[in-house]
């Protein structure tokens, strides 16, 4: 937090209110008092890292990945060799959990070693490699929705001209990818419920056993009936299920690249509480954005009264945001209004 106009955090890299990429809001579990507030007895703490919850579960993460990745592999060259588009639509699934997977032991393994490096060395990366996760859902995003809608085409074009499937290969592969989404299913249940990153990969699984049990009931009623119209079918409704939730991580994806303020929060809402703040008189240059998953911020400044207590409005605003939005890591920078020059800035 700033006071009288200083920056908010005397880190390695000080922080410039008037650009959000211009510090990291990873959490601290130290607490370490301004030269200016310690004479009144403030030190400002900031809260757990984020890597603790889900490293406890590392282990656990890694064993999942492996399973689903390599049987991820078995069951796309499986689709290729059995001609069954109901199970490439499963395989597309499962690729998805192998990136989820990825995405969340990169966080925590990123989130781990940027706690290890904190207070011991610059960098010129203020914001860690956060990003990266963001960055690797939107391409996630692209491809999964590119084979979706490819495999929906090609089933469609199957419903007319029925392929012939080999329905017990196809049943064998199907029932091993039900077995290993099992597996990884109890592994990442006791995590998922302590830590977001281990519960989107749950979440991933949980679907993808879900895609496993149509292709299995798909192959049974192939094999037994010898109704090669229902494996397209069932690669149109695995398509169909898979592209909303595509759509949806794409959509997030791009809101927090462009930097969209989190959908919970009112910007305008935010900004009008903060100036009802005793002693506050104008807020500007607000800002709220997401960084990665489950890590939000936020900026702005807040013009007070000459002579009104900083540290009161500080810790107002702190916990303003922190109880009303959710957001624990708050930049503001406190300036009298007597300042001159920050309405000087045009964005």
């Amino acid at each position: 937090m700033a006071l009288d106009g200083r920056s908010a955090h005397d880190h390695g890299d000080a922080p410039d209110a008037h650009n959000p990429d211009a510090h990291n809001p990873d959490a601290h579990d130290h607490a370490h008092p301004r030269p200016d507030s310690h004479a009144h007895g403030h030190a400002h703490a900031h809260g757990p890292a984020l890597a603790r919850a889900g490293a406890r579960h590392r282990n656990r993460l890694v064993v999942a990945f492996a399973l689903i990745g390599s049987f991820f592999v078995v069951e796309a060259v499986a689709a290729l060799l059995t001609n069954s588009l109901a199970l490439l639509s499963d395989a597309g699934h499962m690729f998805t959990d192998v990136l989820g997977l990825g995405m969340a032991l990169a966080a925590i393994q990123l989130a781990t070693r940027f706690e290890a490096r904190q207070g011991t060395a610059t960098h010129s990366h203020t914001f860690g490699l956060y990003r990266l996760e963001i960055l690797a859902a939107f391409v996630n995003a692209l491809l999964l929705g590119a084979v979706a809608l490819w495999v929906v085409i090609e089933a469609v074009q199957r419903l007319f001209a029925p392929a012939e499937v080999l329905s017990a290969q196809m049943l064998a592969v199907a029932v091993g990818g039900l077995a290993v989404n099992l597996v990884a299913f109890a592994l990442l249940r006791a995590g998922a419920e302590e830590s977001i990153n281990v519960e989107g990969a749950y979440l991933e699984v949980l679907a993808d056993t879900v895609g496993s049990v149509g292709v299995i009931a798909a192959a049974v009623l192939v094999r037994a009936f010898e109704w090669g119209w229902v494996d397209p079918l069932a690669g149109i409704a695995i398509g169909v299920w898979i592209l909303p939730r595509t759509l949806r991580l794409g959509r997030q994806a791009v809101r927090i690249l462009l930097q969209a303020a989190p959908p919970h929060v009112d910007v305008a809402a935010l900004g009008a509480e903060l100036t009802a703040i005793d002693g506050v008189v104008d807020v500007h240059d607000l800002h709220v954005w997401t960084l990665t998953s489950d890590m939000e911020a936020a900026s702005a400044h807040l013009m007070t009264a000459d002579g009104v207590d900083t540290h009161g409005v500080l810790d107002q605003a702190r916990h303003l945001l922190a109880e009303r939005y959710g957001i624990s890591h708050g930049t503001f920078q406190v300036e009298p209004a007597s300042h001159q020059g920050c309405h000087e800035l045009s964005w």
